[in-house]
């Protein structure tokens, strides 16, 4: 769990590190918000909607090549785009950065569900919370990097990718222990509940409206406010770093509790933190952001493992829809965000990206309880694990 968790922390520090290039990339080029937000949903077009297939091709094939091969590319990308000549350049970096990101996260979400026994939700706490951190340290680094060296010096954002992707190689036979025997048939309990799953899937991409609004547009909004750009970074860094704290916390509050209420009342604060964000700001302010950082991050590793109960015979599939569909429409409204902001000004796009939220806690009620009890059975306990 350590080396899978490390490595979604290396794949997500890519993803971490490109909200906070943004200021400096659209003073480069001089772009409008719309453009911003295209940036953004290059991103998530490219590491969440292609996600299912990689899931797919896990299901039926596996390819434990995917985890070396798509942190190295994840942060290869990332580190081009930071001093890519052309704005088109920086679209296609990122595009490509995206690939990696979305080749990553199905199989490692797999190989975490292997290793995480009956506590599956604090489990997968675990490997989310290398995202977490991954995704927080992602804008410090990129800051203090182009803040000391300029863009140039973005290049350095690979070495973490290239890191975790080399201990990943050396570390392939020792992963492959926890593999199922190769003719055994996993325990099932239940089938693919395909409109739990859809419900499911609304209800997390509601939440990536709001969670994409705020990862796009707090620099630049704290920089609106007479702030630095750095100001705007540390409290997005914040908000990450207190997501990490959240996995920790709602992992193991949803073994206990169950998976459905901790969703439904982290969805229903999520809405007015927000507002309490945009419209008080200051101290106040950054502990809501903070807290939507709880709310929204803490229960990454719930949604999944909700994801793969509602499609026990899918597993990989699921972990790439719950990650990459419903989160890749997150980027697409980041896009239209921006496009909202250069129409009438950033506060009311804002506003937009909270009302998400409160929509998504009215689809999170009809989600079925007692999901705990469905899906795949730890592998180790059906004698499939050495």
């Amino acid at each position: 769990m350590a080396l899978l968790s490390s490595g979604h922390l290396a794949t997500d520090f890519a993803g971490g590190a490109l909200p906070a290039l943004l200021p400096f990339l659209k003073d480069r080029f001089s772009l409008s918000y719309t453009a911003v937000g295209g940036v953004i949903l290059a991103s998530q077009a490219s590491s969440s909607l292609i996600q299912p297939l990689f899931g797919l091709w896990s299901d039926r094939r596996g390819a434990m090549w995917l985890l070396p091969g798509g942190v190295a590319l994840a942060g290869i990308g990332i580190a081009l785009a930071a001093d890519a000549g052309s704005y088109w350049l920086v679209l296609f970096l990122v595009l490509f950065s995206g690939v990696g990101v979305a080749a990553y996260h199905p199989e490692a979400s797999k190989f975490a569900g292997y290793v995480s026994g009956r506590k599956r939700a604090s489990g997968m706490a675990w490997f989310s919370i290398g995202g977490n951190l991954g995704y927080a340290l992602g804008p410090i680094a990129a800051t203090a990097v182009v803040a000391s060296l300029g863009l140039h010096g973005g290049l350095l954002l690979a070495v973490p990718g290239l890191v975790a992707g080399a201990a990943i190689v050396s570390a392939t036979p020792y992963l492959r222990a926890f593999l199922p025997e190769p003719h055994a048939v996993l325990a099932r309990a239940g089938t693919d509940d395909s409109r739990a799953m859809k419900l499911l899937l609304a209800v997390i991409a509601l939440r990536s409206v709001a969670w994409f609004g705020l990862i796009t547009f707090v620099p630049l909004w704290e920089v609106g406010l007479g702030h630095s750009k750095s100001h705007g970074n540390h409290l997005l860094a914040l908000m990450l770093f207190a997501g990490g704290v959240g996995t920790l916390l709602l992992g193991p509050l949803a073994d206990r509790i169950g998976r459905g209420p901790v969703l439904l009342g982290s969805v229903v604060a999520t809405g007015p933190l927000m507002l309490l964000f945009i419209i008080v700001g200051g101290i106040p302010g950054s502990i809501a952001l903070a807290l939507v950082g709880v709310c929204v991050v803490g229960t990454f590793g719930v949604t999944m493992v909700m994801g793969q109960e509602y499609m026990p015979r899918h597993v990989g599939t699921a972990s790439g829809l719950v990650i990459g569909l419903s989160v890749g429409l997150g980027g697409m409204a980041a896009l239209a965000l921006g496009s909202l902001a250069d129409a009438t000004s950033l506060r009311s796009a804002l506003y937009v990206a909270a009302a998400a939220p409160f929509v998504a806690a009215v689809l999170a009620t009809r989600l079925p309880r007692g999901t705990e009890t469905r899906g795949l059975e730890p592998a180790a306990e059906v004698g499939l694990l050495p």
